[in-house]
């Protein structure tokens, strides 16, 4: 009896370091846990226009990450749950389990990608760190040089990679924090800081939106990236079902059309 007791504790025990050593859980999944819910978690800042920003006329949620949430969350016949987070606690909530994915203009990067799970990218060849600033100087801000000088206030939002942009390449600006992403052309408008380091569909909407503002170097970035979905590290079969729906959004015209609407 005692022998075959030491046999079947082995056996778990082998069992679980196998479970351990492949990353399969033996808890449920995402998928399960969404069905069962009948919701999905969708972290999200809502401060990043065109990707995810909340209206606050209409407390709903616009931009094309808004329409994926809403696609992703048809493919799995449940309804969403929105859940706020910040672009400094981003990271932190994703690792928490705070929602199943986020979705708010995430660039795919390198140091992401080592402590979370990212999708396949979306927004290709469209998305590059760019500059906004005032129509009339326009032709002040040619290059980084012209930016970064004692004299020019650079404004940014804490938290993202255009923070990290900033602090990387500008060493002489002054570098003004402010907290809220979807407030800085406004600032910058109205003369309170002279540049917003940001993304070239956010400069390009912004140009659109409001005469008073120029993004005179959109079409030559400093940088070029993609957008992806974040996640928790540890579900294979969840990262490879949302990498499923973006390959049917993309095959079937869907993902090109929502490009198209929202970052050309």
């Amino acid at each position: 009896m005692q022998r075959k007791f030491l046999l079947g504790t082995m056996i778990v025990l082998l069992l679980m370091a196998v479970l351990m050593l492949t990353g399969i859980s033996a808890e449920a999944g995402h998928l399960e846990d969404i069905s069962a819910r009948g919701t999905i978690r969708i972290g999200t800042t809502g401060d990043y226009i065109p990707m995810s920003y909340l209206n606050p006329q209409t407390g709903e949620y616009e931009g094309i990450d808004a329409e994926l949430s809403q696609l992703i969350a048809d493919s799995l016949g449940v309804k969403i749950e929105y859940v706020q987070t910040t672009w400094p606690t981003l990271a932190a909530d994703t690792q928490a389990g705070k929602f199943d994915i986020a979705l708010c203009g995430i660039s795919r990067n390198y140091s992401r990608a080592k402590t979370m799970a990212m999708s396949d990218a979306y927004g290709e060849g469209i998305f590059g760190k760019t500059i906004l600033c005032r129509a009339k100087d326009a032709k002040r801000f040619q290059s980084l040089a012209d930016i970064d000088r004692p004299e020019v206030r650079v404004m940014i939002n804490p938290g993202g990679t255009n923070e990290k942009f900033a602090h990387a390449n500008l060493k002489q600006a002054q570098i003004v924090v402010h907290n809220d992403n979807a407030d800085i052309p406004r600032q910058i408008a109205e003369g309170k800081a002279d540049i917003m380091i940001t993304e070239t569909v956010e400069a390009a909407h912004y140009v659109r939106m409001d005469k008073r503002l120029a993004a005179p170097l959109k079409d030559k970035p400093f940088t070029r990236h993609s957008c992806g979905i974040l996640m928790e590290k540890g579900d294979q079969e969840w990262l490879n079902y949302i990498n499923f729906v973006l390959a049917e959004l993309r095959m079937d015209g869907t993902l090109e059309n929502l490009e198209e609407k929202y970052l050309k």
